[in-house]
């Protein structure tokens, strides 16, 4: 199986082509990452993750935070060029998209997205996939991560600081 029908790259596809849930798409990256990279942040899957969370603050109006992320995820793609994450997605349409996005923020224009150009068997997968996907609002999407349970991140945190602190 090439790695990009793996079911949580094309869960990232159906997310970020379908209803836009850029949050998700970096859940479900993520864990995609962590299973086959961990700690690997070159790695081609956090440059996708990068972009959807580039999207998502972008959508949020942190225009700052959204070029700084979507501007590492652009470093990514060009390091990795030529990787099998690239195989399935067009990487020349996926660049154009990420450099005219990085230059709608500059600009100070509104937020936009824009698909994830897929070659068709990647395409077909991701199709069958959206049609699964669950009605969202928009408002629903733009403040999803207040909604999700942050204690054990808060707790992450925490014990990092208190780490630095005795150093």
């Amino acid at each position: 199986m090439h790695p990009q029908h793996h079911t949580l790259f094309i869960d990232y596809c159906a997310y970020f082509n379908g209803n836009k849930d850029f949050f998700e798409c970096h859940e479900v990256l993520e864990e995609y990452w962590k299973d086959i990279a961990p700690g690997n942040k070159n790695h081609p899957l956090v440059g996708y993750v990068q972009l959807a969370t580039g999207l998502y603050h972008w959508r949020r109006g942190n225009a700052t935070g959204a070029f700084k992320i979507l501007h590492k995820a652009r470093n990514n793609f060009q390091l990795n060029k030529g990787h099998e994450f690239f195989n399935e997605i067009d990487y020349t349409k996926l660049l154009t998209h990420v450099n005219a996005t990085l230059d709608n923020i500059q600009t100070g224009k509104s937020f936009q997205a824009f698909p994830l150009p897929l070659m068709p068997a990647l395409q077909q997968l991701v199709m069958a996939r959206i049609q699964l996907l669950p009605e969202s609002s928009a408002d629903y999407l733009l403040h999803k991560h207040m909604l999700r349970d942050r204690s054990h991140i808060l707790a992450e945190r925490q014990e990092s600081k208190q780490r630095k602190s005795r150093r």
